[in-house]
């Protein structure tokens, strides 16, 4: 399996996204769903918190491994860094790829990227390291 590419998966960030993802995962934090509140913090607009992130990487990947190797998977790890802040109306693209098969275990680098609909010029949004067990 090593060297498999992951199917490209684009999820539009909308407001509705932003603030329930961010609720959902108990972060309060005011950036994530006061516009005007995120925007007197320097922040073009609410942006995607990092629980949230977290687990669009571990569906996207999660939604790969059911089909490949059946509900059985377990995702042992998942390390990831941030990058660009995604905001309402922008999308995320997802892609991955299978960098390492060993022992059971599956190794899929994930990045998230901003395709930026606004003056700012997206990157990537996530970049994961994520481990399954088979």
């Amino acid at each position: 399996m090593k060297g498999t590419v992951l199917p490209a998966w684009e999820l539009p960030v909308t407001p509705t996204l932003v603030v329930s993802t961010a609720i959902a995962t108990r972060d309060y934090q005011d950036v994530h769903h006061d516009r005007d509140l995120a925007q007197s913090h320097g922040s073009k607009d609410i942006f995607v918190n990092i629980l949230s992130t977290t687990g669009l990487v571990q569906k996207y990947v999660g939604d790969w491994a059911r089909t490949v190797i059946g509900p059985e998977f377990v995702v042992r790890s998942c390390a990831l860094r941030l990058g660009a802040p995604a905001h309402p109306y922008d999308t995320l693209s997802f892609s991955g790829e299978v960098t390492d098969d060993s022992d059971g275990m599956l190794t899929i680098d994930v990045v998230g990227r901003v395709v930026s609909t606004g003056p700012t010029n997206g990157g990537d949004h996530v970049t994961a390291k994520v481990e399954v067990r088979r």
